[in-house]
């Protein structure tokens, strides 16, 4: 079992900045990629970025240049860096570890964004 516990999330202004973290605890060594995703009221959760354990990491075209996802193996976390933030950006951003060994996904209980003046 893997447990995810998200911070960081909160009521930011637009444009304005914001950083997320994610701790993973208990059976790491088949976890092959951590990551973000968010949900935003009436639609459906959409990929944010995804960091594999070597390091490579793919975003979602409309965040690639305004969100920075990064990890520090030695605490298990993940940060996601959030930039220019737009009131588009308002959602529940989940992290979310895949494992390899059985095949499955984790998830954190989500953490709220809100971007409003």
């Amino acid at each position: 079992q893997v447990q995810l516990v998200e911070s960081g999330g909160g009521l930011v202004q637009p444009g304005g900045s914001l950083r997320l973290s994610c701790v993973a605890s208990g059976s790491l060594s088949s976890i092959f990629a951590m990551g973000w995703y968010r949900q935003a009221p009436g639609k459906q959760r959409e990929l944010v970025a995804v960091i594999t354990s070597a390091g490579s990491t793919t975003y979602a075209d409309s965040m690639k240049d305004r969100f920075t996802n990064s990890r520090d193996n030695a605490k298990n976390t993940v940060y996601l860096q959030m930039n220019s933030l737009k009131p588009e950006d308002t959602a529940v951003y989940y992290c979310n570890a895949a494992a390899e060994t059985p095949p499955y996904e984790y998830w954190g209980q989500g953490t709220q964004v809100t971007v409003s003046s």
